[in-house]
């Protein structure tokens, strides 16, 4: 049965409403990683075909390298998108929750307690998957510049 008392509407609301501070931080998230993961993306297309018409064995070589690490990326993206998406659903399903519990007789405290802190750990394990996905990135850079045709020293 809902209570039809405004006092009691209102502090459900408010209740509610404190988590979706949190989606707003998943959703930036989302699209910082979304936005990696397109770049990741593109990054190996263009190694791809450029070892694919090369004949340079060592440019191959570090291109396959290249290949693996970006594969890596690329799977820890995925994976911190897909925990983010758990983590808004988690918190989208606490704030239903939250406002029915609120709102109703339902006993909604410790499945609240519980969508709430399997979010937030959701979120935790995301931003690991990003933290993890950067370090490799950083990594990555080795800054290779072949050797000079002539000996005449810099330029």
């Amino acid at each position: 049965m809902f209570a039809l008392d405004t006092t009691t509407v209102t502090h459900g609301i408010q209740l509610a409403v404190a988590p979706v501070f949190l989606l707003t931080a998943v959703a930036g998230m989302i699209g910082v990683i979304a936005g990696r993961l397109a770049r990741i993306i593109d990054r190996a297309r263009v190694v791809e075909e450029k070892a694919l018409a090369t004949q340079d064995a060592a440019y191959v070589e570090r291109a396959r390298v290249e290949l693996r690490q970006l594969r890596l990326r690329g799977r820890l993206a995925n994976s911190g998108i897909a925990l983010l998406t758990l983590c808004a659903f988690l918190i989208g399903a606490t704030i239903i929750v939250l406002f029915v519990g609120e709102t109703t007789e339902f006993e909604s405290g410790k499945l609240a307690v519980g969508g709430f802190l399997c979010g937030v750990v959701s979120f935790l394990l995301a931003l690991g998957c990003f933290l993890v996905e950067t370090v490799i990135a950083t990594r990555l850079l080795n800054f290779y510049l072949p050797p000079k045709a002539d000996n005449r020293g810099p330029e």
